[in-house]
């Protein structure tokens, strides 16, 4: 059992990555990669929020979507219990841990229109998975945000002063870089 929990930690991290393979959450990959430390915030919150997510969107879903035959609304109720997820995360941390609630800041609510966070739900209700097996897709997922972020930070701020044609500074760059982060993601498909 275990082992099969670490080769789905690893397949939804590396090869399947949920970024550079399958293309959710672009929007904040591209926007919150400017430097290390604000991708490294978000992709902490990222596996904190997916991790969450997945594990509360199953139990939802075998509890009482399945039960009530509503299947047909699992994008909706998905969509509602997310966003109703991260807004009580956020006040729970603004009440009880204040310190983290800052330290993540404008992240957590940017965390509630990432496409990655619903994408990972339906994958996991479309694949059929158990309980454990989805946290696990879903925490291996978010890891695999959170490494394929940082690194694209971290290029960027090694590139930032680099001498690049007008045509393709800024967002050309940086997809460029995805385009080719995405290339050698590609190779860890030999892992499988």
């Amino acid at each position: 059992m275990f082992k099969t929990l670490f080769l789905v930690v690893l397949t939804t991290a590396l090869i399947n990555n949920v970024v550079l393979s399958q293309f959710l959450g672009i929007c904040s990959f591209i926007g919150v990669s400017k430097n290390i430390k604000t991708a490294a915030g978000m992709g902490g919150a990222v596996i904190f929020v997916i991790t969450i997510a997945s594990a509360v969107t199953n139990l939802l879903y075998t509890g009482v979507i399945q039960k009530l035959g509503l299947e047909y609304l699992n994008t909706i109720i998905f969509i509602l219990v997310i966003a109703a997820l991260v807004q009580f995360i956020e006040l729970f941390l603004k009440k009880y841990v204040p310190k983290l609630y800052q330290a993540l800041g404008i992240y957590l609510p940017l965390i509630t229109t990432n496409c990655a966070v619903l994408g990972v739900a339906l994958t996991n209700v479309q694949d059929g998975n158990d309980f454990i097996t989805s946290v696990v897709t879903g925490f291996g997922t978010a890891l695999g945000y959170a490494v394929a972020i940082i690194i694209l930070a971290g290029i960027r701020e090694k590139t930032e002063s680099n001498d690049v044609p007008k045509a393709f500074k800024g967002t050309p760059a940086v997809l460029l870089t995805a385009c080719l982060m995405a290339i050698a993601f590609y190779g860890f498909n030999t892992l499988a």
